[in-house]
């Protein structure tokens, strides 16, 4: 009886050994195909950051193209802004280009000689010159100022030369013909007679 009991227990042991040689076979499976699926989310993890990556990189591609867009839009305004102001601000440049020769002819009708007979005909003539330079000065027309100035070549053109001592260097002698500006462009150079 106790070797059958003997044989039992070894029977036992020997059924037990095997299951847990069986259970640590599976177990080895199982880690096994936890190797497997640790790659996976391994390789998973590897895609999805990249994936991130690209993202990032779009992103940022995106954004600096939206401030190009926008610093370009900024400067497209101040520059329109900028043109609309000036269109505004010399908007008679134009008409009075095309009045200063007329202007011109005024001044030469009002340095002729008085008489009796011309003088109603020199008065109206001065009231109209009058008028014409009224309304010039009301666009922002000035005249440059030159005798006696010195010379400037932003706003005079000098087309002789003195020499004179009583006057200094550089100094303007006599207007040729008058300058004239609008608002603070020159519209035309004085004409200019100037001591070396």
């Amino acid at each position: 009886m106790e070797e059958q009991e003997k044989n039992e227990q070894i029977e036992e042991q020997q059924d037990q050994n095997g299951q847990q040689t069986t259970q640590t076979s599976e177990d080895v499976e199982v880690i096994d195909n936890d190797d497997s699926s640790v790659e996976a989310d391994d390789k998973n993890a590897a895609s999805l950051k990249k994936e991130i990556e690209q993202l990032r990189q779009d992103k940022e591609e995106a954004r600096d193209r939206v401030l190009r867009l926008q610093a370009e839009f900024d400067n497209f305004k101040k520059r329109t802004q900028k043109e609309k102001e000036a269109a505004r601000k010399y908007k008679s440049e134009e008409l009075v280009n095309e009045l200063l020769p007329a202007l011109d002819n005024f001044e030469r009708a009002l340095q002729v000689e008085v008489t009796e007979a011309t003088s109603s005909l020199v008065d109206g003539i001065t009231m109209v010159y009058r008028q014409l330079v009224d309304a010039l000065a009301s666009q922002g027309v000035e005249v440059i100022e030159t005798e006696g100035k010195e010379f400037d070549p932003n706003l005079h053109h000098a087309v002789m030369q003195t020499e004179d001592e009583n006057v200094g260097s550089n100094i303007i002698v006599e207007e040729l013909q008058k300058g004239y500006m609008l608002k603070d462009k020159v519209i035309r150079p004085a004409m200019v007679k100037v001591n070396k």
